[in-house]
């Protein structure tokens, strides 16, 4: 039997499925080569080849994915760079932001509501720096559902305001079941209502609500 041409060889591999690469190895040509001779051959990836193809998917999305992770890091730093240390002033802005997204404006009383633990530390301090309240001042009240466990939600946020449970007003459990069906499990510790007592202090009442409706109004403004 006459000897297969290195031509014909690389046309039989080529109808058996094997890739470009895979051919290139196994008989030395190049890549170029084998483009110009099979382009017209009929191809189907055969199981070594669906293989490595399939291997190189999973490194391609692991190198993507490690780029990502890379790139949030150096956005992260270069971001806390360029925030540099808050001043007093900048976390009365801040406060003053969170205000007007997460506070009670209409009613003469001063709340703010969040899930958030990193939030509901944000607005304590604001109080406590800007404002001038005390820990005394502060109301927390939990509202849940019926898929919470109450006695751990009122330590968390107890642990997380470093507040006494015992200024913890009334918790509040929603049973309404469109609601129910679209927050269970989404809030394992329910959501924190940050309410405010004057305590017999004029300032700290109807006064410091209207004062931070002017700051609001007077940043809206510009």
């Amino acid at each position: 039997m006459k000897p297969l041409s290195i031509k014909e060889k690389a046309i039989n591999f080529r109808k058996r499925g094997y890739s470009y690469g895979m051919i290139s190895e196994k008989i030395g040509l190049s890549k170029s080569t084998l483009s110009d001779w099979l382009k017209e051959v009929p191809y189907k990836p055969n199981k070594l080849v669906k293989k490595r193809i399939k291997g190189g998917q999973m490194k391609s999305a692991q190198f993507k994915h490690n780029q990502r992770i890379m790139d949030i890091k150096k956005m992260k730093k270069l971001a806390k760079k360029e925030i540099g240390r808050l001043t007093k002033r900048d976390l009365w802005l801040l406060g003053i932001g969170l205000y007007l997204g997460e506070g009670t404006k209409l009613q003469e009383n001063i709340q703010i509501i969040n899930s958030d633990p990193e939030i509901i530390k944000i607005a304590i301090k604001w109080f406590i720096k800007i404002c001038g309240l005390k820990k005394e001042n502060f109301t927390p009240r939990i509202h849940l559902y019926p898929d919470n466990d109450i006695n751990k939600t009122i330590n968390y946020w107890s642990k997380i305001t470093n507040i006494s449970k015992t200024q913890f007003g009334k918790t509040q459990i929603d049973t309404r079941n469109k609601k129910l069906k679209k927050k269970k499990r989404k809030l394992p510790y329910g959501t924190l209502q940050l309410e405010i007592r004057s305590c017999g202090k004029k300032e700290l009442g109807r006064s410091l609500h209207r004062r931070i409706m002017g700051w609001i109004e007077a940043i809206i403004i510009q």
